[in-house]
């Protein structure tokens, strides 16, 4: 199988898995939004490439978006989780979960 069509089977399979919804189970953005998040159009040149002097950078298309875990995840939530983990808070991250889970009502003011 080329690496073209396994690419096809994972974002396929990964649709499979999240419902037929292709965005990052996390953040929800699209692969357009982290492109735009990230400084770049939806093609994959920067936005502002004139501006920055940066004509000749592109994103390539399987740079913002895995489809290999169980559900699809972004490039940005994976550098949050990736500084999280560096810094040593994984369990802190871990409790904050737990927290938004079990006591979301005093996580909020009321109101």
């Amino acid at each position: 199988m080329s690496g073209l069509d396994e690419r096809f089977h994972e974002y396929f399979a990964a649709l499979d898995r999240s419902g037929q919804v292709d965005r990052c189970y996390l953040c929800r953005r699209t692969s357009a939004d982290v492109k735009l998040f990230l400084g770049f159009s939806e093609d994959g040149v920067p936005a502002r490439a004139a501006e920055y002097g940066i004509e000749d950078v592109t994103l390539a298309e399987g740079d913002i978006m895995s489809y290999r875990g169980i559900r699809p995840v972004c490039a940005v939530c994976q550098l949050n989780v990736d500084t999280i983990t560096a810094l040593g808070e994984h369990e802190v991250l871990t409790r904050l979960l737990l927290e938004m889970e079990r006591e979301r009502d005093e996580l909020w003011p009321r109101g």
